[in-house]
């Protein structure tokens, strides 16, 4: 353990103690060190008085107040001791409060107070020590130099308390920083959960609704094909489920590092098997189609894409009324194009809704872009572009 970690404790109490009952005790501590020459007077010395007394304890006193009124202590006590010096009765052998005055204001006050405070203690000395007949030279550094090392530690002082404010706020500002950076990581992460939550369950319920209407007809018409309408109903819900559940899954499982367990989401590679789904279980005639060379995608990006396509289809089968659609994915180097196209009634107000909102974010959330409208042959068409990096690994497409 070193030193500074030893004494460390005992530092942080000092600086939390009460400032008042610190400076009290300072003060005493200066009276009694100027009281010394009456309690330990020297043999002979016949010049120790009341009022000599009374002057050097005016030098410590003030010392009281000298984080409440720094320049009130510092001025008593400068009236003081060259009072006391002058009196010589007796002499004062070293300057406690002058020390401990220029401490405080190298410490505390304004740059020009402390400097002309300074200024005037060293003049003082100077000139008191001329009225004094036994002077002797080594006294002038002995004072001038005691006075100097006090300032300068009241500079490193302030220094130091300077330094650490800025720490503080430092840190303080670090931790608001890091507050709003988990706040905002919060929102955006609810934010993906509902838009991968709307996508799941749209989708789920859009096509088990299809096949649920059209399951009392083929029941009455084609009672082997209803049984397979059921199972189809059947399936899409459970994998709603399973979905539902990785998503939710990323709330709850926490691993021992404190970050959540992700499972694996869909991504471009399970977009055939989307297809496929959408084909069986509503009839609509829908195709994928694949141009240029597959390349790797981010994991973020290639959920995306997914959720993209998915929420399409979803759109066509709710609300369009098409009879076929079109998924296209357009490999070039620097971005995948997804355009999904169908033959239905187009838009035919204002485009807007949840989903469409949902695909705009998603691939504003990847760096990439989205137009939705109507199409080169009427219906309705979304494309979307998203980037590829290809030094990332990620989903495969």
């Amino acid at each position: 353990m070193s030193l500074r970690s030893a004494f460390a404790p005992v530092v942080t109490r000092w600086r939390t103690a009460n400032p008042y009952a610190l400076d009290t005790a300072l003060a005493a501590l200066v009276l009694f060190a100027v009281s010394l020459q009456w309690i330990f007077p020297d043999e002979g010395d016949d010049r120790l008085s009341l009022l000599g007394w009374l002057l050097g304890a005016a030098t410590a006193v003030p010392l009281v107040w000298r984080r409440r009124s720094p320049c009130g202590a510092a001025w008593a006590v400068s009236a003081a001791t060259p009072a006391q010096a002058l009196y010589h009765a007796p002499p004062p052998d070293v300057m406690y409060g002058g020390m401990v005055v220029l401490y405080t204001m190298a410490a505390l006050a304004r740059p020009w107070q402390r400097r002309m405070m300074l200024a005037g203690w060293v003049i003082g000395v100077v000139v008191t020590m001329q009225h004094q007949a036994d002077k002797q030279p080594f006294e002038y550094a002995f004072h001038l130099m005691g006075l100097v090392c006090a300032y300068a530690l009241g500079v490193l002082a302030r220094v130091q308390r300077a330094y650490t404010t800025e720490l503080e706020d430092r840190a303080r500002r670090l931790e608001r920083e890091r507050a709003v950076d988990t706040a905002r990581a919060r929102a955006e992460e609810r934010s993906r959960i509902a838009r991968d939550m709307h996508d799941i369950l749209a989708h789920a319920v859009s096509l088990m609704v299809v096949q649920a209407e059209a399951g009392p007809v083929v029941v009455r018409k084609d009672p082997e094909r209803a049984e397979a309408t059921f199972d189809t109903i059947a399936t899409t819900g459970r994998e709603a489920m399973a979905q539902l559940r990785r998503i939710l899954g990323v709330l709850k499982e926490e691993r021992p590092d404190g970050e959540a367990t992700r499972l694996p989401q869909p991504s471009v590679a399970a977009l055939p098997r989307l297809v496929r789904q959408v084909r069986e279980s509503t009839g609509l005639r829908t195709e994928l189609r694949t141009t240029g060379e597959p390349r790797p995608l981010p994991s973020d990006t290639g959920i995306a894409a997914y959720r993209v396509v998915q929420e399409a289809l979803t759109n066509t089968v709710k609300h369009a009324r098409a009879s076929r659609a079109v998924v296209e994915l357009d490999w070039a180097e620097d971005q995948v194009t997804l355009t999904v196209t169908d033959d239905g009634r187009g838009p035919s107000a204002p485009v807007g809704g949840h989903g469409l909102i949902g695909i705009r974010e998603r691939a504003a959330a990847c760096g990439g872009s989205a137009e939705t409208g109507s199409g080169p042959d009427g219906g309705f068409r979304v494309v979307v572009r998203l980037p590829v990096a290809a030094d990332r690994q990620g989903a495969l497409g």
